[in-house]
């Protein structure tokens, strides 16, 4: 059975991101001011306690323009549920039987898991399969030019820098390395936590003494930790209208995107 424990940096780093910097560096709208705002920002990730590889990997940054096109073009998730499955999972029953595979397949690590948070296999496995296909596609570009270019961005710096500071963070502790791939706004591994969220609820799925996201028990863990943390109730109903559907809310904001996680979770554990 694996052991599952909490990142033994997380309330320091937890404390450092909440402390306010004693002067925050600007931020820009094109590539121009990029290299100047690292250097601003360099100071301010020292003050909240980042050390030399991470400082070294922000210096090797580089303004992400597939990032900032990624931004640019959301539109929020409008989908109807039926054709929000086609495009992200295929079907229903095509994906429940990969998920009732991958379940029976690692049952005994499923297992422990739910008896530790409380979260059943199928919620797992619905957001493992949405996020990035089983891990399939975790991401195309280096996580700190990501992270760092829409923290350097005016549209969302101030949601964004607690973020790059945990990214660099991460570097620091080899939790991440520097020029490791994720997703457009910084999403990185199996489940596409965010680095300050990966900071906060990561921990160790398979025992080996460190948290790694692009390890698939280590992912799973954490994100069972991360919805147990934020509300879900062991043993009670997820569907639409349930407290723990409320939770899936704190996962992803689209309505679309819980009804479908909940919809085949039930399939996988039926």
């Amino acid at each position: 059975m694996p052991r599952f424990l909490f990142t033994a940096a997380a309330a320091a780093v937890s404390a450092c991101l909440i402390a306010a910097p004693a002067q925050a560096a600007g931020c820009g709208n094109t590539a121009a001011g990029f290299n100047a705002w690292k250097q601003e920002f360099a100071a301010e990730a020292q003050q909240a306690g980042v050390g030399q590889r991470g400082i070294q990997a922000l210096m090797n940054a580089t303004y992400s323009t597939g990032t900032i096109r990624a931004d640019r073009s959301q539109k929020g998730v409008k989908y109807p549920l039926d054709e929000f499955i086609r495009i992200r999972l295929g079907s229903v029953d095509g994906f429940a039987a990969t998920g009732r595979k991958r379940k029976a397949a690692n049952a005994a690590f499923y297992a422990a898991i739910e008896q530790r948070y409380g979260v059943p296999a199928g919620i797992l496995i619905a957001i493992h399969g949405m996020e990035t296909g089983f891990g399939r596609n975790m991401g195309s570009v280096p996580v700190v030019s990501s992270i760092a270019t829409v923290a350097y961005d005016c549209r969302r710096s101030s949601f964004f820098t607690p973020h790059a500071i945990a990214a660099l963070q991460m570097v620091d502790r080899g939790m991440l390395s520097a020029g490791q791939n994720g997703a457009f706004h910084g999403e990185l591994g199996h489940t596409q936590f965010l680095p300050g969220n990966a900071m906060r609820y990561g921990v160790d799925g398979n025992g080996d003494g460190r948290v790694d996201f692009y390890n698939q028990a280590d992912a799973l863990a954490s994100t069972a930790n991360y919805l147990r943390q934020k509300g879900w109730q062991p043993g009670q109903p997820y569907q639409q209208g349930t407290a723990n559907f409320r939770v899936l809310n704190e996962w992803n904001a689209a309505t679309v995107y819980q009804r479908a996680i909940a919809l085949v979770a039930a399939r996988i554990d039926g």
